[in-house]
């Protein structure tokens, strides 16, 4: 049976697998929800492998208490799948967002990043399996963290170790705007600058007090203005907190910054200039925190998987597939900045993303699981580097 044919006949199941998977709601900042979701990815994506003869046992990982989940299939490593359970999404979501299919579009929170992505990277590896026997995934490793979306603190070492002997990394994160692979991604790097004043009541002697947030004030100016629109870098301040009571200088203020870049020139750029703030309200300190989180990939280490993607998918009538350069970074980052062949925005089709329009579009669903299984195949075959 044709792959994409094999992968129509799975569609039910892909579908039912994911709406279990978002049904676990894993905001990446509640430790006990991630751990709850990795016991539902591990139930669910064990159950699929058991049914073609695959090992269906999970290794998990805990990471600073972070929840995260690999299967390795004849000793993995030589194809890896990038996915991961944790989303945006607060506790709560589900009952303002509940999970719906309905003309042809499947929606709820994290159902487009990228809880359908990782349903379509184990029916992926089930459909060869069947097709093949358990041997035909002989060489592949999946890999499911539990916080990509916060930047990969604790699964940055797993993702490049895991990832170091491959001949092909495959990122089932969400695809682009009308399903193109992301062949470019730019940097993305994170910053906590945190102002240091001195408390005094802001009635009775104000005059005693140093105002964190007039020097947070004069900061924000200084780091927005770090941006670089010619050349694509953008130095966003996010998150602010500040003061204690209404009737309170303000003696700590806090501000989160994001930093996404086209170049490894212009990250060290900014990464020097956050380095380099200086205080300008007398008696003021500034702390800050954070770095270069994800390098650049650039297009030297997706070119080769997108055109082996495209004749691929031309030969077992696939959508036609579209590249593109995006401002998001993820964990494809990391492993095309260890030089690894790398392609992008495998997953779902759709759009929304982090947003209350979330959503995918089912009739997509089966091509990308084909295109996934199709690329395996072909690194395992000698295809990939």
């Amino acid at each position: 049976m044709a792959m994409l044919d094999s992968c129509t006949e799975r569609l039910g199941a892909i579908l039912d697998d994911a709406e279990l998977l978002i049904a676990c709601e894993s905001p990446s900042d509640d430790l006990e929800a991630i751990a709850r979701s990795a016991d539902v990815v591990a139930e669910v994506i064990g159950a699929r492998l058991a049914e073609v003869g695959l090992p269906a046992t999970a290794e998990r990982i805990v990471l600073v208490g972070r929840t995260h989940l690999r299967w390795r299939f004849g000793g993995g490593g030589r194809v890896v799948l990038l996915t991961h359970h944790d989303t945006v999404w607060p506790i709560g979501s589900l009952a303002r967002l509940p999970i719906s299919r309905a003309n042809g579009v499947l929606t709820g929170p994290g159902c487009f990043d990228m809880k359908v992505g990782l349903a379509q990277a184990v029916h992926a590896i089930a459909a060869l399996a069947q097709a093949g026997g358990p041997s035909a995934v002989d060489g592949v490793t999946l890999l499911c963290t539990g916080d990509e979306e916060i930047g990969s603190p604790t699964s940055r070492w797993l993702v490049e170790d895991e990832s170091r002997r491959s001949n092909a990394v495959l990122v089932l994160e969400a695809a682009g705007p009308n399903g193109s692979l992301k062949t470019a991604r730019k940097g993305a790097s994170f910053y906590g600058v945190e102002v240091i004043g001195r408390a005094a009541h802001a009635g009775l002697e104000p005059e005693r007090g140093v105002n964190s947030v007039v020097e947070m004030a004069a900061q924000i100016e200084v780091i927005a203005a770090l941006s670089d629109e010619a050349l694509g870098t953008t130095v966003t301040p996010t998150r602010l907190h500040a003061g204690t009571t209404v009737n309170t200088v303000p003696a700590r203020a806090y501000l989160d910054v994001d930093v996404r870049a086209a170049t490894a020139a212009e990250q060290k750029r900014v990464d020097r200039a956050m380095g380099s703030l200086i205080p300008t309200v007398s008696g003021s300190r500034i702390d800050v925190s954070g770095g270069i989180s994800r390098p650049v990939m650039n297009r030297a280490h997706t070119a080769h998987l997108f055109a082996r993607a495209t004749a691929l998918a031309s030969a077992a009538g696939i959508h036609p597939l579209h590249a593109i350069a995006v401002g998001g970074a993820s964990d494809g980052n990391l492993t095309a900045g260890m030089g690894l062949p790398t392609l992008d925005g495998l997953g779902a089709v759709g759009g929304g993303a982090h947003s209350d329009g979330e959503h995918v579009v089912i009739e997509d669903i089966p091509h990308r699981t084909a295109l996934v299984a199709l690329l395996i195949e072909d690194t395992l075959a000698g295809g990939g580097r």
